[in-house]
Formats: C-alpha cells, structure tokens, sequence
C-alpha cells in the first residue's frame, strides 16, 4: 500500500482552549491510538489534503517530535457549517500485527450486460480488509468484463491472496441490472422517501 508522510508536533497542553489556538493558527489537533501511550499532537491543516479529501487509503508515516511512526487514519471530525477538519485520530499499526482498513474498489473490462443495455451499479465505493502491512494493497480490482444483465459480484466472490475480506460475504459489490429494474427501484426509494417525510410531518391542530 502507498505510504504518505506528515510532520507533526507534541501537544504541551490538551484542552478546549488550546485546541482552538491551535485551529486558529491553521493547526488540526490529533491523537493517536494503539501504542504504549497516547500521543496528543498538532499538524499543520494544508498537510492533511493529501490524506483526506482523496478516494486513496495511505499508511501514514508519522514524525511527531523526531520519532517516526507508521499509522493510518481512524476518524475526522469536522465543522458541522463549514467542514473544517477539526480533529483527526491515527491508530499506530505494526509489521507482525493484521491491519484492519478500507481501501478502495476499481472495476476493470466492460461488462456484457451493459453492452446489451443494462446499467452497471456499484454498491461499494470501499471494502474493509484485513491483512499484514506487507500485504495490504492498493486497491481490489474486480473485473466486470463477464457480468451479464441480472449477473452480480458478491464479497465471498472476490479473493486476494493473504488478504481477509470483513464486510458481509453475502454483500453485492457490483451488479448489472436492467434499466427497468433500476427505474423502479428508484421509484421504490423515491416512495419509500415521500412516506417517511409524511410520517414525520407534524399532524395540524384541530
């Protein structure tokens, strides 16, 4: 798996106040998880849009204070107004321990059904593996090139070597389906949408 690095430096204080210095500065306050201590840190916000705002998955090499240390994203917070990345959590990750972390679907070849008109429809833009650092890749390619109309990839159907696949084996990942079956399965959720707003609205007063 491709590998990024970010520079960061050790939090001396940890708190409300000091988090918000640190934004205003144009810092992103950090914690990362999964060593012998907690590490509470800051790193510049401009660092992180190479990390964050791509479909990629990275190992993260870490250097807060000199140290280096490999890692990979956990969670990010953001400004429910202006989506400011306000918090970001890294797991420490190492050689001799699986690694659990999404990586990205690509689909290779054209499917049969669609050449006849049907629709392709990719259920997963994400697959949640688990697998040693060495043998974590990239992406999982699945080839589409034999699907016909009403044909589908399911998660037990794909398989890479020492890799564990961890969403629900039964799980579509891509199917073709006919422009019929598509339509009215949006008109379904389409429905499915009108009766919940429906059913929320307030009742008028008597």
């Amino acid at each position: 798996m491709k590998s990024v690095s970010l520079s960061g430096s050790r939090r001396e204080n940890v708190g409300k106040k000091d988090a918000k210095k640190l934004r205003r500065d144009g810092n992103v306050p950090c914690v990362l998880y999964g060593g012998e201590e907690q590490i509470h840190f800051a790193v510049p916000a401009k660092s992180f849009k190479k990390i964050i705002f791509t479909p990629n998955s990275y190992i993260i090499e870490l250097e807060i204070d000199g140290k280096k240390i490999l890692s990979i994203l956990k969670d990010v917070q953001y400004h429910p107004v202006s989506d400011e990345i306000l918090h970001v959590d890294f797991l420490q990750i190492f050689e001799d321990k699986p690694v659990v972390i999404s990586v990205p679907v690509n689909y290779s070849g054209i499917a049969k059904g669609v050449l006849k008109g049907g629709r392709l429809v990719r259920k997963y833009r994400k697959l949640k593996i688990k697998a040693f650092l060495k043998h974590l890749p990239d992406e999982i390619v699945v080839d589409i090139t034999n699907l016909n109309v009403n044909d589908s990839r399911k998660v037990m159907d794909l398989k890479l070597d020492n890799v564990e696949f961890l969403d629900s084996p039964s799980s579509i990942v891509v199917a073709v389906k006919s422009v019929r079956t598509v339509v009215e399965e949006e008109e379904e959720v389409a429905e499915e949408g009108a009766e919940a707003k429906a059913t929320d609205a307030p009742e008028a007063a008597n």
